[in-house]
C-alpha cells in the first residue's frame, strides 16, 4: 500500500506537523487503520477512498488512541497529496468527507513537492462560556495569567474546543498539570486550546498532557470563529496563527472567519504543506 509523508503547516520539510497519507485505503477496516497508525507514529494518519470521479473523497483520520470525527492538518495534507498524484493546474477543489462533516479544500501548487491548501471547516457552533473553577492550575498557571479581556468558551467545527485566553508570557510555562479528560466532558468540550489572543500563538496537548501537538487545525478553526465573534479579528482578513515553538517544529497556519457575532457562515484554516517522502507497506495488519 502506497503513502505519503508530508509535513503540514511549513513549506519546509522536516518542520510543521508531519503526517501519513493513505490515498488508496479503501480496502482497510478501522483497526487495520489505527495500527497502521500506531506503526508509522505521526500524530495522525488519513486513509482516503474516492467515492465518485472529479475530487469527491471519503476520509477517515486516526491518531494514536483512537479515530478522529474531524481534523484539519489531516485534511489539508491529503488535498496536497491528492494534488500531486492527480496533476492538473496550479489549482485544484477537493471534497473530503469525515466523519462529523464534509468539507472543501482548495489547493495550489507552489514548486515541486510544495503545496498550499485552505480548508473551509464551515460554519462554527458556540457552545457556551462556562465559569470554571481553578483553571488556570489545569496548566500549571495562576490566575494572573488568564487574559481578563477574553472569557473561556466552548467552539467547534467538528471537534468541540475550550479554547482558554492567555496573557502574554504564559505559554511558555504552560503544561497540563493531570489528565483533564473528564473534567473536560463535564463541560461538554473534548480538548483545551490556549490561546496569546494578542500575540496570535497558541499551545495544545492531548488530554493527559504527555504529547504535545505542533500545529492544530480544527482548533485553529474555532480560534478564527472565536476572534471574529469578539472582534478581534476583521470579517474575512487573514491573519497567522503560530503554534509549535514550544516542540522545537515551529509552525503558522493561516485563519480566517466570515460573519458577524454568533453568525459566522464560514471559517477557513490553510497552510504550506512539503512532500518529505513515499513509500510501501510491504504488508497489511490482520
Amino acid at each position: 500500500m502506497h503513502y505519503f509523508h508530508v509535513d503540514v503547516f511549513s513549506g519546509v520539510p522536516f518542520s510543521g506537523n508531519s503526517l501519513a497519507v493513505f490515498p488508496d485505503a479503501g480496502g482497510l477496516s478501522g483497526s487495520q487503520m489505527q495500527r497502521i497508525t500506531e506503526e508509522m507514529r505521526h500524530f495522525e494518519s488519513i486513509f482516503l477512498q474516492q467515492i465518485e470521479e472529479g475530487g469527491a473523497w471519503r476520509a477517515r483520520v486516526f491518531d494514536l488512541s483512537e479515530e478522529l470525527d474531524f481534523a484539519g492538518h489531516p485534511v489539508i495534507g491529503a488535498a496536497s497529496v491528492l494534488h500531486a498524484l492527480e496533476g492538473g493546474g496550479d489549482s485544484r477543489t477537493w471534497s473530503l468527507e469525515l466523519k462529523a462533516r464534509t468539507v472543501e479544500v482548495v489547493t495550489q501548487r507552489r514548486g515541486p513537492g510544495r503545496y498550499a491548501s485552505v480548508l473551509d471547516q464551515g460554519p462554527p457552533v458556540f457552545l457556551g462560556r462556562p465559569v470554571v473553577e481553578n483553571l488556570a492550575s489545569w496548566f500549571s498557571l495562576g490566575e494572573e495569567d488568564l487574559d481578563t479581556d477574553l472569557r473561556p468558551e466552548i467552539v467547534s467545527t467538528g471537534l468541540r474546543y475550550l479554547i482558554v485566553p492567555v496573557r502574554e508570557g504564559a505559554l511558555a510555562r504552560a503544561r497540563i498539570a493531570f489528565d483533564i479528560a473528564q473534567s473536560l466532558d463535564r463541560l461538554g468540550a473534548q480538548f483545551a486550546y490556549l490561546l496569546d489572543a494578542g500575540g496570535l500563538e497558541g499551545r495544545h496537548w492531548n488530554n493527559d498532557g504527555v504529547v504535545e501537538d505542533v500545529a492544530t487545525g480544527s482548533a485553529a478553526g474555532c480560534v478564527a470563529a472565536y476572534l471574529r465573534r469578539h472582534g478581534r479579528i476583521g470579517d474575512g482578513s487573514r491573519r497567522v496563527l503560530r503554534q509549535g515553538r514550544f516542540c522545537g517544529r515551529p509552525s503558522e497556519m493561516t485563519i480566517s472567519a466570515y460573519g458577524e457575532g454568533e453568525d459566522i457562515t464560514s471559517v477557513r484554516v490553510g497552510g504550506e504543506v512539503a512532500v518529505v517522502a513515499q513509500g510501501h507497506l510491504e504488508g497489511l495488519p490482520q
